[in-house]
């Protein structure tokens, strides 16, 4: 799916906000679960720390902070959001949504409010449909969560994943403004790749070896995630005919600096336009986008009118591109 946002209805993210766990893992404590070194850490990776969340922290928890962020920072109420997407794989629980409670507890009660489902890539599904909503009238403000507390599915034991992954949310609030905002979104799916990142046992097929853990090839979805970073942003740069001269600011999905690393490269794009955080958070799956976004607002290197493309995958196997125009809504 690929198309260019309406040339007469601007639509962009108006208010930012995001939040991790106080606990810091380091590398160093992980070698006390799995045999591993900060080094062998590192080198694969890029990964240093990343944030867990405390026993008593549900992904609500991390979202509801970010959520009000967002709302103070875009100058919108609560009641005056019609549409609330969290997009997320570990929810407080399977219903009802961790969308309905954050609504509630928010105080939008005239929100649509849901969860939706598409591993790493899901905050970028999440931002398209919201999109789609407000262009075609259903909606007039919406909040997008992107979150997940990863650390409650991995095994403890496995190396392979538990190195990777770690817990966060981001919140933007998406509105109409008079100029800017989304130029063009491309999303799609490769179900066929879908066993090599999985959750076996956690829906209603019946798996041997469901053990409630992540599995996770990790060599096919490396291949998977180096292919699909670069096709989708080159697709979508291509229909909305502009030039990756022109990104001012690239925000990857943060699953490992060697896969960014191989999408930068063959993009084009210099190493100081990139966002990278995957050093201090791990990977957060729907999380990683949003954190990223904000990290790069706390620098300073968003403004109004720069040009910001964000690229995403994940278990799916999905992935989904979105580009935009930054931009500062006075309140």
């Amino acid at each position: 799916m690929i198309g260019k946002a309406s040339e007469q209805l601007h639509i962009s993210i108006t208010g930012l906000g995001s939040r991790v766990p106080d606990r810091i893992v380091t590398n160093e404590e992980l070698s006390q679960h799995v045999d591993t070194s900060d080094e062998w850490i590192v080198t694969r990776t890029g990964i240093r720390e990343r944030r867990i969340a405390a026993p008593e922290e549900a992904l609500t928890d991390l979202a509801l902070p970010a959520c009000r962020a967002a709302l103070d920072q875009a100058g919108v109420h609560p009641a005056e959001i019609d549409l609330l997407i969290v997009a997320t794989v570990t929810p407080d629980m399977t219903f009802p949504s961790s969308g309905a409670i954050l609504a509630d507890q928010l105080g939008a009660p005239e929100a649509a409010a849901y969860d939706l489902s598409a591993g790493c890539t899901g905050f970028m599904y999440a931002l398209a449909q919201a999109y789609g909503m407000l262009a075609g009238g259903l909606a007039h403000k919406a909040l997008v969560v992107g979150g997940d507390v990863l650390s409650r599915i991995l095994d403890w034991s496995d190396r392979s994943t538990l190195v990777l992954f770690g817990d966060g949310a981001g919140a933007v609030v998406l509105e109409a403004v008079p100029s800017g905002g989304f130029l063009g979104f491309e999303l799609g799916a490769e179900g066929a790749g879908g066993v090599h990142l999985r959750l076996p046992g956690s829906g209603s097929r019946l798996v041997d070896d469901a053990n409630g853990y992540v599995k996770m090839n990790g060599r096919e979805v490396f291949k998977f995630a180096t292919r699909v970073l670069v096709a989708s942003a080159d697709a979508l740069l291509a229909e909305c005919d502009v030039s990756i001269d022109d990104v001012d600011v690239y925000v990857p999905h943060q699953a490992n600096v060697r896969i960014i690393d191989h999408a930068t490269k063959k993009l084009g794009i210099p190493s100081e336009r990139v966002v990278v955080n995957v050093d201090r958070y791990g990977n957060t799956s729907s999380g990683s986008i949003p954190l990223a976004l904000a990290d790069a607002a706390a620098e300073g290197r968003l403004h109004e009118g720069t040009l910001v493309l964000m690229t995403g995958m994940g278990a799916g196997l999905t992935w989904g591109s979105a580009l935009m125009r930054w931009t500062i809504k006075e309140t």
